[in-house]
């Protein structure tokens, strides 16, 4: 008898896997380029050497990518999972590279910060039954509500435009919003599923003549950049410095952990204890690169989360598909800055949808938690109430040590420790209740190949 592929592992038609992939892509591009823009921002960088940055950075999101959904040995979670730099990183790297020894001290801390998280993917592995459904929902609510602000930023104009909150930006991103909803629901099959990729399009092509893009800098980039290892120098290891990365190594870690489940319940394949343990590992040899090739600390990217739930196109091959284009983007320049091109605008109208998408996953895990007769309700109201503190009220631990900021002005790790320690302090200490989530976890996890109130009209599941 024949076995059935999950979906998962299904490879879609070529021409399906490469329209998909370059909707993931486009949804995650400017969250991709972000990091070593303010990096190399704030150490006042030449041009050449920006651009070097995010050619870099562009090759090893590819690299992870593929790493991490592919796999190679005990390598890799083998989900639908793009990877980006992380931002915890940010702050710590702008100090490094400001005051504490510049770019070769940051890649020296970040190799280092690599091998511990490679190391530390074992023991992450084993605390997988402190994510109950009441950990786990929570925490991909916090992550689709704090990136909501994301996209508000890019409807607006992208943070520090001259025109920030123009109603012509607000306009575009509701048009392309207006677009991506109506393809979605009104589209036959494949073209409903693309809905993203065709609202970038669409939105982007009306940009050109409105005056809010254009393409010249195309011609002014080049067709080949390949990144070398060490080409800012060979890396050293301060002590400060590694220590700081260290630090941001198990938000990071913390923060994956989250993405990895959300994404598992997503496509019905759940995350077990040597499942994360091998993602965690490719998040440290994609770390290990990225100080080898000179770019930063990586981590799966919550933007695409948003996206897998929307489409419900579940095959890891897909992402694959985008790390592959992600590499040819950081090989040639020049694609690189056609897709750098696309108003952001255009990727707020996008992004309103897809970040939605996972706040409202988190909803739906929650649903199956009972909240009668225990903490529970505690439990998600105060870890959301601190995961979207550092979002509403950025600055609010400036003057807090460093450490504590990496940790805590991340909403997505300051929300999970949070919902972590609470379930911990009321239903597994002594004299706590045991919380209903235990007894709920088998059908929350096995029902989901069951019909359930979304999945009435038969179509296929997230």
């Amino acid at each position: 008898m024949t076995s059935v592929r999950h979906p998962v592992d299904e490879v879609p038609p070529p021409g399906r896997l490469a329209a998909f992939g370059l909707q993931h892509v486009l949804a995650m591009y400017a969250g991709a380029v972000a990091v070593p823009l303010i990096v190399g921002g704030a150490m006042k960088l030449s041009a050449a050497d920006l651009a070097y940055l995010i050619n870099a950075d562009l090759l090893l999101c590819g690299i992870a990518t593929v790493l991490q959904c592919v796999g190679l040995w005990r390598f890799g979670v083998r989900l639908p999972i793009m990877q980006g730099c992380t931002f915890a990183a940010v702050t710590p790297m702008v100090l490094i590279g400001t005051q504490g020894g510049g770019l070769r001290a940051i890649y020296g801390s970040v190799i280092v910060a690599g091998v511990a998280m490679i190391v530390l993917a074992p023991v992450f592995g084993r605390l997988l039954r402190f994510f109950p459904p009441l950990v786990t929902g929570t925490v991909i609510l916090i992550i689709g509500l704090s990136l909501l602000p994301v996209a508000g930023n890019w409807a607006a104009g992208g943070q520090g435009a001259p025109d920030f909150g123009a109603p012509k930006n607000l306009g575009l991103a509701a048009g392309v919003l207006v677009l991506v909803l109506a393809v979605q629901r009104f589209a036959p099959g494949f073209l409903g599923r693309v809905a993203v990729l065709v609202g970038i399009v669409a939105g982007t092509a009306a940009a050109i003549p409105l005056g809010f893009t254009d393409f010249s800098g195309v011609g002014d980039a080049d067709w080949v950049g390949v990144s070398t290892p060490f080409h800012f120098g060979t890396p050293t290891f301060e002590t400060p410095a590694v220590v700081s990365m260290l630090v941001v190594a198990l938000v990071t870690m913390t923060e994956t952990t989250g993405d990895f489940i959300a994404v598992g319940e997503l496509t019905e394949r759940p995350v077990d204890g040597r499942r994360l343990a091998d993602g965690l590992r490719a998040d440290g040899a994609a770390t290990v690169l990225g100080g080898v090739f000179n770019t930063f600390p990586y981590t799966a990217f919550a933007q695409n989360v948003g996206l897998v739930g929307m489409t419900r196109v579940r095959s890891r091959w897909v992402v694959a598909a985008a790390g592959g284009l992600l590499v040819l983007l950081g090989l040639g320049p020049k694609l690189g800055a056609v897709v750098a091109a696309i108003p952001a605008p255009v990727l707020g109208g996008a992004g309103l949808v897809m970040f939605g998408t996972v706040a409202a996953s988190g909803l739906r895990t929650l649903a199956g938690v009972d909240f009668r007769d225990n903490h529970n309700l505690t439990v998600v109201a105060v870890s959301v109430a601190v995961g979207l503190l550092p979002v509403g009220v950025p600055g609010i631990y400036k003057e807090f040590p460093d450490w504590f900021q990496t940790v805590m002005d991340s909403g997505i790790s300051a929300g999970c420790v949070t919902a972590i320690a609470l379930n911990l302090l009321f239903n597994h200490l002594p004299g706590g209740r045991t919380s209903a989530p235990v007894a709920a976890e088998a059908p929350l996890l096995e029902g989901r190949g069951g019909e359930d109130a979304v999945e009435q009209s038969g179509e296929q599941r997230v």
